[in-house]
């Protein structure tokens, strides 16, 4: 009977060649992500032709892409303006109040001499037609020695006419004509004396009687605001 004798070095190759193929086989098998895992290596390999690229849009239905997005611009800006416009006319004055803002006062039955007191916005006002004699004492004044200078040409638009409001400059009281060391009005609440131009004369009023925003619209007609 024959034998084949084979030497170690043939065996141990065939050995290692089996080991070799299985392993192979068995690499093959596993994921690359799990075979990356179990065996980490610093060397890195790009993939330059495997790159997954996104078809680029209908040229066909770009058209109506830049329509959609130019009618929802439209639509945001008109919604925008529509806002502003509620808002601002929000702040407006109603028209009840725009009638109280302006006030017409007939003067042609106001006497020489006499003060008439009209409501204007809430306040009161003081219109008094005024003689010769409360001229010349209103222009007579050194308006130097005055607590709040200012000359009677600078507070009437016709030296016949004053109108003043009639709110002490003090604390809000609201003097009575015709009163007073001056001839003009007195605050009886802390003892203000006004002239005959509304200037404070005497006592703790700081400044003079306000003048407001008034118009002659004719001779005998004063709007007032």
């Amino acid at each position: 009977m024959m034998f084949n004798v084979l030497s170690f070095d043939t065996i141990c190759f065939v050995s290692e060649s089996l080991i070799h193929t299985k392993e192979n086989s068995i690499i093959h098998e596993i994921p690359a992500t799990v075979a990356a895992v179990k065996n980490p290596t610093s060397k890195i390999v790009y993939d330059e032709h495997n790159h997954e690229r996104f078809p680029p849009g209908d040229p066909s239905k770009r058209a109506f892409a830049y329509f959609v997005l130019t009618g929802g611009r439209f639509v945001y800006a008109s919604l925008v303006r529509l806002l502003v416009l509620k808002f601002v006319l929000s702040m407006s004055a109603s028209k009840d109040v725009l009638a109280l803002a302006s006030l017409e006062v007939d003067l042609s039955s106001i006497e020489p001499g006499t003060t008439v007191t009209v409501k204007w916005r809430g306040k009161p006002v003081f219109i008094r037609r005024r003689t010769e004699d409360d001229i010349q004492l209103a222009n007579s004044v050194d308006v130097g020695s005055l607590r709040d200078p200012q000359p009677d040409s600078d507070r009437v638009k016709d030296p016949e006419w004053l109108i003043v409001i009639g709110v002490c400059t003090h604390l809000g009281c609201i003097p009575l004509p015709n009163a007073g060391d001056f001839g003009g009005w007195f605050c009886p609440c802390h003892g203000s004396h006004y002239d005959i131009s509304g200037r404070i004369r005497k006592g703790p009023a700081p400044y003079n009687l306000e003048v407001p925003t008034y118009t002659f619209l004719d001779e005998n007609k004063l709007m007032i605001g």
